[in-house]
């Protein structure tokens, strides 16, 4: 299902059976196919395929604008690669940790889910390290100080003691650097919501999305330092974890009659053109007549922090259509084409690390060396097979030069898809 945030892969999950995402044929004649709950030997590659892809996605964006940046997912509707790696976080991690739960109880479970929590969170500490460093190094070799104005450091070359524990503290953050925090706090209730979720799943969305409204009806946030507020509000975007973790146990399949009428398909598809015409307006001014003043007023704007319905809805509406037109067993999934997407999908922790650094080396060549488009093609390319050649050199050691990780497949739990994604 598209649109969807990152499963962060990372160890395996010791004493859980093999877990995977597969999905279950709907019982009806010509439903379309859900992704459900079953415990089979193969990896559901669609949601690597669009982890990887997602990945692709925001180093692209990282980027200073040029013709590739309008191959991206925002440039033609209200959602981007932020939904798609937040969905998928909800999805695998409810897949895996709900297992778990079930299996070993809620004390095991927490424990397990909190040290994923802890390895992501020194990932996110030696990500900022590196790219703090990658920041100073390039603005004090090139005597520009734009470079750490431009990356929100300033505050740490003046303050760097402050703002140290400030960062410990997930509440000062360079730029690009929001989706990891957001994830952490989101694991962190994860727990919670599986707890709830093995009494009522229903109910369990119904408090995520009364949650949801009182954030927007009382601005409910979390601080950022020096000044403002975070760029992911993990009171909003929770709703779209929950949505992800609601459909791993069991919701998808209940929605599979819905998701197979034709009635379905066109409100999707009507959406979808309508919030690309809306788009058109913003690049292109001279359309913006078309725009009814009072639909102006009512949609802008649209918020990203606090997941506008819009996003939300506009995510629905591309995950419909993709469950429709993509099955599980579609022969493109082994293709040698999309095995690079697949496997960044599949280390997609390590990955988005390597996008922000690549991104960062990128914004600073194509800043400092004239060439226009055709450098702007190089530089995104070469970021693309850089992560890909990682992916892959992940992908060999894990299966071949960890000798452990074969002798022991048959007695662990797939934690590779319990990051979900950033």
């Amino acid at each position: 299902m598209i649109s969807v945030a990152d499963g962060i892969t990372g160890p395996p999950l010791a004493g859980a059976p093999e877990a995977v995402l597969r999905d279950v044929a709907p019982a009806a004649a010509g439903a379309v196919p859900v992704m459900s709950v079953a415990v089979v030997n193969e990896r559901e590659l669609r949601l690597d395929l669009f982890r990887g892809l997602a990945l692709w996605l925001i180093f692209i964006d990282h980027l200073p604008p040029n013709v590739l940046t309008w191959l991206t997912l925002r440039n033609y509707g209200f959602s981007d690669a932020t939904e798609i790696f937040i969905f998928i976080s909800g999805y695998t991690a409810a897949f895996v940790y709900g297992r778990a739960m079930r299996e070993a109880g809620f004390v095991i479970a927490t424990a397990r889910i909190l040290r994923r929590v802890w390895q992501i969170y020194v990932a996110h500490v030696f990500l900022f390290t590196i790219f703090l460093a990658e920041i100073s190094y390039v603005a004090t070799s090139f005597d520009n100080p734009l470079y750490s104005e431009e990356m929100g450091i300033l505050d740490f070359l003046k303050q760097p003691d402050i703002t140290i524990v400030q960062a410990l503290l997930l509440r000062f953050r360079p730029v690009n650097m929001d989706v990891l925090p957001l994830y952490i706090v989101l694991m962190m209730f994860l727990p919670f919501i599986l707890w709830l979720m093995k009494w009522r799943t229903d109910v369990t969305l119904g408090l995520s999305v009364l949650l949801y409204a009182v954030t927007w009806q009382y601005d409910l946030y979390l601080s950022a330092y020096p000044n403002g507020v975070w760029a992911f509000n993990p009171f909003a975007w929770q709703l779209l974890f929950v949505f992800g973790a609601w459909c791993a146990q069991g919701g998808a399949k209940r929605m599979s009659r819905l998701l197979a009428s034709p009635i379905t398909l066109w409100i999707s598809l009507a959406y979808l053109i309508a919030a690309f015409c809306v788009t058109l307006t913003w690049y292109l001014p001279q359309l913006s007549f078309l725009m009814p003043r009072w639909l102006e007023q009512w949609m802008y704007p649209i918020d990203k922090t606090d997941l506008d319905v819009l996003r939300f809805a506009h995510f629905l509406a591309l995950a419909a259509v993709t469950v429709r037109f993509l099955p599980k067993d579609w022969r493109g999934l082994k293709s040698p084409w999309l095995r690079p997407l697949i496997l960044c999908g599949q280390h997609s922790l390590e990955i988005f690390c390597l996008g922000v650094f690549l991104a960062f080396a990128g914004h600073f060549i194509l800043a400092e060396t004239p060439g226009g488009a055709g450098l702007h093609a190089v530089v995104t390319l070469t970021g693309i097979v850089i992560m890909s050649g990682a992916a892959w050199l992940f992908s060999w050691y894990k299966h071949s030069a960890d000798k452990s990780a074969s002798r022991t497949k048959g007695t662990i739990g797939n934690a590779d898809m319990a990051g979900g994604s950033l």
